[in-house]
């Protein structure tokens, strides 16, 4: 399987984590991106094993890198796409039989 529309494809994390440490260094990375590991006594050893376990953080790391060296960015997610079928138990819609009636009024 070829990644040639990946800009990061070939790129580690830790070469991705030490390139933007070196042009923001780590009080602006915290800044940028307001995660623990890069505001609380910072390391790349610290800052792997959270990104690696942390794909919303490791998503943030990775849209500043295509940023800082002016790649494409990835199409954004929309949150109606990921919501499009409704919980199957969802608790806080009425009943039949009145239960959380008074939330929506119709008691």
């Amino acid at each position: 399987m070829t990644q040639a529309n990946n800009p990061l494809h070939g790129i580690k994390l830790e070469q991705l984590l030490n390139d933007l440490v070196d042009h923001y260094g780590w009080d602006e990375l915290g800044v940028r991106i307001n995660i623990r590991c890069f505001n609380h006594d910072p390391s790349i050893k610290s800052s792997l094993k959270f990104l690696r376990k942390t794909p919303w953080a490791r998503e943030k790391v990775e849209h500043l890198y295509l940023k800082m060296n002016h790649l494409p960015l990835p199409k954004p997610k929309t949150a109606i796409a990921e919501r499009s079928t409704p919980p199957a138990n969802n608790k806080s819609e009425p009943s039949e039989n009145g239960v959380n009636a008074h939330i929506w009024g119709k008691e």
